[in-house]
Order: C-alpha cells, then sequence, then structure tokens
C-alpha cells in the first residue's frame, strides 16, 4: 500500500513569519489526527535571506521531512526559484504575485492585500496557511480559530486579511487535498523542548548557558516554562562562567545543567575536567552544529562525536549519549542527569541542530523518567535521609566526613551545605577529605577510584538499554543520533527491510550489545566527512564496514534520496 504522505513547505524571507507558519501549518495537520515531522531551515540572519519550514504528514508513523512537497506556497521571489523544482507529481506550486511577474503555478496577491493592514509584512505569513486550510478544503470558520488559537494579536485584522485570501485561494485550489484523518496521538514538539522537559522530569534545579544556535532553544523553553517547577533559567555573560557556575551549584546540592555548540561548549572544557576532578554532578548538553568554528552555524552535522567523548584533560569517567528521537530525547535527558548524579561524574547529551529544532507530535510519559538521586551522606540534618532506588546509606564517619572515600564503586556519599562537617571538593589532587596531596600513594589511589567508577558506570550500563534495534532481516545499518530518524523514514518511503542499530550510549560504548555483528559489514550512516562513527564502532567494537553513506553540507538526509542510497548499497 502506498504511503499517504502529504508535504507543505513554505518558503520566504527571516521576518516574514516562516517558521511560526510552519508551527500552525503542523497544528492543522495534527488536527485532522495525523502524524507530523516539521523541521525548519534558515540562515544566520535576523532578517530577509532565505527561510523555509517542511511539514509532511502521515496517518501512518513518520521520522522525518520529505522535500518532494504536495502544496508549497513561496512569499517570496528566492524561495520560488529554491523550490520550484521540488513539487510533486500532483503538487500545487503557489507564489505571492506581488513580488514576480510571471511564474508558474497559482499567484495570489498576498503583499497588495496586506497592505490593507497594518504591518503588512508580518502578516503575510498568514496568508500561506490559509491557503493550505483551503487547499485541505477546511472552511472559514476553522481557520477563524486556528488564528484565533495561533495569532492572538490583531486577531481582527488576521482574520480579515486571511478571509481575503481564502476568497481567492478557493476557487483555484480549494479541497484538493482531502486527506485521510488518522488516530495520532501526543502533541508536537521540538527535540529540544522535548530536553528540556526531561530535565525538568528528572528534577532540574538549575538551567544555565550562554545562547548558540543551536542549543539556545533549550534556555528560551525553561527560562519561559521552568519558573512553576522550580527551575531557574539563567542567561550567564560566557560559557566559562556557565560551566564553572553548574560545578559550583552542584556543590550547593543543586541539580543542575548547562548547554551550548561548537566553540561555546569548548569554552567549556577546562571546567569539564574541573568536574571530573571534583566529582561534580552535571549534565552538559552539546548541541551539534555545523562546524569547525562558526561554520554554517543554523545547520546541522554529527562531526562533535569524538569531541565529546575525549573532552577535558586527563583521565576521569563520563557519560556521552545521544538521542534518536524527540521521545528518546525526553527519557534519555532525565536518564543522564539521574547517572550524573548517581555516579558524580560530568555527563554529556550529545544531539544535533536536526533534532533540536524539528518537531514531531509525542506521548510523553513524566512518571516513566528516571529521577535524578544521589548517594548521600547520613549525617544530614541531623538524622538519616533514604534513597530506596540505591541502597543502603552511607554511615556516620567517626572520624569526620570525608567527601572522596574510597569505597568499591568509587562512588563517595554526598554531603551539602549547611552541615557540622567540613566539606571540601577540591580542583587539586586530593586524599579522602579532599585535602590538596602531591605524594604518589594517594595520587594514584585516587585516579583508581574514579577509575572503579568507570567500571561502575559500566556494569549500571549493562543493565539497561544502551541500543537501540528497529527491524529485523535485511542487511545491517548503523546509524545514531538524529540520522535514526532519517534511516527509519528512508525504509518506509523505500520499502526496504533491514536491521537498524542505533546505540544510544557512546561512552562507555556499549561494546557488550554489538559485538554481535562484527563480520555483518553493516551500512554506516552518519552526517560527519571523517565518518568518526564508522571509526567509533571499528576501534570500540570492532564492527568494520567498507559502506559508507555520509552527508556533510549542513542538510540532514531526505528520506527518498537516503533510501536509493541504501539500495545501492545494498
Amino acid at each position: 500500500m502506498e504511503r499517504d504522505v502529504f508535504t507543505f513547505i513554505v518558503g520566504g524571507k527571516a521576518g516574514e513569519g516562516v517558521k511560526k507558519s510552519g508551527s500552525v501549518a503542523a497544528s492543522i495537520l495534527a488536527d485532522l489526527g495525523r502524524n507530523i515531522f516539521q523541521m525548519d531551515d534558515y540562515q544566520s540572519l535576523i532578517r530577509g535571506g532565505h527561510n523555509f519550514s517542511v511539514v509532511s504528514s502521515s496517518t501512518g508513523p513518520i521520522t522525518s521531512h520529505h522535500l518532494r512537497a504536495q502544496l508549497i506556497v513561496n512569499l517570496d521571489e528566492r524561495s520560488y526559484h529554491l523550490h520550484r523544482q521540488e513539487v510533486a507529481e500532483d503538487g500545487i506550486l503557489v507564489y505571492n504575485s506581488d513580488v514576480m511577474s510571471e511564474a508558474e503555478g497559482i499567484g495570489l496577491p498576498m503583499t497588495s492585500e496586506a497592505k490593507k493592514f497594518p504591518r503588512p509584512d508580518l502578516r503575510v505569513g498568514v496568508a500561506s496557511i490559509t491557503v493550505l486550510a483551503a487547499a485541505l478544503g477546511l472552511d472559514m470558520d476553522y481557520v477563524e480559530e486556528v488564528i484565533a488559537r495561533e495569532y492572538k494579536r490583531d486577531l481582527e485584522n488576521n482574520v480579515a486579511y486571511a478571509s481575503r485570501i481564502f476568497e481567492l485561494a478557493r476557487p483555484k485550489i480549494g479541497g484538493r487535498f482531502p486527506l485521510e484523518r488518522g488516530n495520532a496521538t501526543g502533541k508536537a514538539i521540538y527535540g529540544a523542548e522535548a530536553i528540556a522537559l526531561g530535565a525538568l522530569a528528572g528534577g532540574l534545579d538549575l538551567y544555565m548557558a550562554y545562547p548558540m544556535t543551536p542549543s539556545s532553544p533549550i534556555l528560551h523553553f525553561l527560562a519561559a516554562q521552568g519558573r512553576p517547577f522550580g527551575v531557574h533559567a539563567l542567561h550567564l555573560e560566557s560559557e566559562v562562567s556557565v560551566a564553572n557556575m553548574a560545578v559550583g551549584a552542584s556543590f550547593a546540592g543543586a541539580r543542575v545543567a548547562v548547554g551550548s555548540s561548537g566553540g561555546g561548549f569548548a569554552l567549556m572544557a577546562e571546567a569539564f575536567s574541573l568536574a571530573g576532578m571534583m566529582e561534580a554532578p552535571v549534565l552538559f548538553i552539546l548541541a551539534s552544529r555545523s562546524s569547525p568554528s562558526t561554520g554554517v552555524p543554523t545547520y546541522t552535522e554529527q562531526a562533535d562525536l569524538k569531541f565529546a567523548i575525549s573532552v577535558g584533560h586527563g583521565d576521569f569517567p563520563r557519560v556521552v549519549a545521544c538521542p534518536g528521537t524527540v521521545e528518546e530525547a525526553f527519557y534519555l535527558t532525565a536518564d543522564l542527569l539521574g547517572l550524573a548524579w548517581r555516579f558524580q561524574s560530568p555527563v554529556i547529551l550529545l544531539t544535533e541542530k536536526h533534532l533540536g529544532e524539528s518537531a514531531m507530535n509525542v506521548s510523553l510519559d513524566p512518571f516513566r523518567a528516571t529521577w535524578a538521586e544521589p548517594v548521600l551522606h547520613s549525617d544530614v540534618g541531623g538524622g538519616p535521609l533514604s534513597t530506596p532506588s540505591l541502597g543502603a546509606l552511607e554511615p556516620a564517619q567517626e572520624d569526620g566526613y570525608r567527601r572522596y572515600r574510597f569505597t568499591d564503586s568509587g562512588v563517595s556519599p554526598l554531603l551539602f551545605p549547611p552541615s557540622s562537617q567540613v566539606i571540601k571538593w577540591n580542583s587539586y589532587e586530593h586524599d579522602e577529605y579532599g585535602i590538596t596531596t602531591d605524594q604518589p600513594e594517594p595520587t594514584a589511589r585516587m585516579h583508581e577510584k574514579r577509575y572503579r567508577k568507570r567500571q561502575a558506570i559500566i556494569e549500571h550500563l549493562r543493565g539497561t538499554k544502551t541500543v537501540n534495534v528497529y527491524g529485523e532481516g535485511g542487511p545491517v545499518i548503523f546509524s545514531y543520533g538524529s540520522s535514526t530518524m532519517s534511516v527509519l523514514e528512508a525504509l518506509r518511503t523505500g520499502g526496504i527491510q533491514a536491521t537498524v542499530v542505533q546505540p544510544t550510549y557512546l561512552e562507555p560504548f556499549p561494546v557488550w550489545e554489538l559485538e554481535r555483528y562484527r563480520g555483518s559489514n553493516p551500512i554506516v550512516v552518519e552526517q560527519s566527512v571523517a565518518g568518526q562513527f564508522s571509526a567509533l564502532i571499528r576501534e570500540q567494537a570492532g564492527v568494520s564496514s567498507d559502506r559508507f553513506i555520509r552527508r556533510y553540507d549542513g542538510r540532514p538526509f531526505e528520506p527518498s534520496e537516503l533510501a536509493q542510497q541504501i539500495k545501492e548499497m545494498m
């Protein structure tokens, strides 16, 4: 049975409300009960340039945008020329006839009609979703409901403008796409929102960041939504301040996360090692973009993989994990916040622009999310505390609290101020009390303590799900992160049977789950010119391959193109 994918594209200049139009289009398709996937493409510009939003929908699962569109609405001339080749065989191209004299498709006077109202440049985005509603056979009453829901400012003028566009569009395209309704559930959210919600569900107290695309939406979301949950979101003066304050906040007992991208995360590297030495539980979020340096800052790539795994100086344990879907981003963020606290180590959530700034409808259960719990010293507040999921407590120590007490797991019980005990965290090498030392024996023993913690992390991960496997039979395809969504959609699009293997954890690498694929010569799909992921699975798990599909132009895989590449590899 042919899939019923319907794709809508709206293109225009930055400042014309293109992204908003995409989000509203997604809500319209969601109202039909259809699963949706929205991807926003934009340049690093405040105004002008070229922005577009792609919204693909289906009654079945969908995990990627499709660029072959049934309906494309272009608000400016550049968008028309860039997207005219993407119209599907049965598709319609609509353009703004006020900015183009001759063009193929259906022209509508979007700008001249908008000029009848205040601030016309901000109003043309309403035209695009009105055209979509007309093409789907929806009526003007419904359009008014949508505008009242989504464009609350200047509601009367927006409705009047939409009514005029609807009158012009309906005779030409009315009811051209009577889509089948679906039974999709869940609200459409962006990956960055899922990460933020996962952190909230995991017990986050404090989030700090210096804005940097594509990590900024996490800060924006928590700044707007965090306070009812008791979460403070702080915009500090630099990434150096962010990371160091996070370590200090964890000393005081705050469950803390920080986020950045590329060069901003590089500035956090020294504090990352500080967290390793102090054994500070901090969740670092690294949202990758096309790099090095400033690179192509509003586009996507997966070339920060080895950076995340090796960032910082010296040997110390860390956890690095990367979600493959928006839904997984929610649960994995909570899990990682929990791991940071369970093992008192810096932890990295590695993601990419494509996941963070793409939206799909998901159903999230906050009660399934891990709650960050520390191993606590019992002499807190004069009485015992309980950490039911983590077993026995550390008994009170007659010779005083030892912050870095040697244990079999390498994990020393935490104690927070205020306390009658001395609590000393130290960036220098130290003894069990946190007192500075440069003597060889305690130096070696403290190294061994931290290394035992890495072994404890591995033993913990062995009892959890560290690798997702989708499908069975056919060729083995390795992917990770947002490329997994693209691969799954490519298989549906191309009708390809395959086994998709997606390691969620990248450090420690789940060798115990992947050894079985040695000799499978998998197809490795990633967004890195150097093939960092294929090198990782070869070096760590002994899974070698000579079949690679790599994209590194800043754009995510398009499913029909990727399906063809996979077929050629089979």
